[in-house]
């Protein structure tokens, strides 16, 4: 994950960087509840889908649980799928998250309203 920046409350534009192949797409977040769980699936180019869950252990402790959904695309991104790059990138990603999030006394400045399902 290179970044993910926030257009309004519902849209985000990501850039993701997996085995040395960079992609960038929005997506719309199709359900947001603050503090237990964010879902979202892209809206052009890649086919993307996620969703992130957050459980707290303690007060100064979290499981953070994510499922990606993507299909890839060309020699080096299935290349990178079956040599799970994908999974390892991903494992990383979260666990340099959580450590942020862990370390911060309150949220960041983001929107943190409720997105029902639909």
């Amino acid at each position: 994950m290179e970044s993910i920046d926030q257009i309004d409350d519902t849209h985000n534009h990501w850039k993701v960087k997996i085995g040395g192949v960079e992609r960038e797409f929005d997506a719309e977040i199709t359900e947001q509840h603050p503090d237990e769980r964010v879902a979202w699936k892209s809206v052009d180019g890649t086919s993307h889908a996620g969703v992130v869950t957050f459980h707290k252990l303690s007060d100064t402790s979290s499981r953070v649980a994510v499922q990606i959904d993507w299909a890839p695309e060309g020699l080096i991104e299935k290349a990178g799928d079956l040599l799970n790059f994908d999974q390892r990138s991903v494992k990383k990603d979260l666990a340099h998250f959580k450590e942020f999030i862990e370390s911060r006394p309150s949220e960041t400045g983001a929107w943190r309203g409720d997105v029902p399902r639909d």
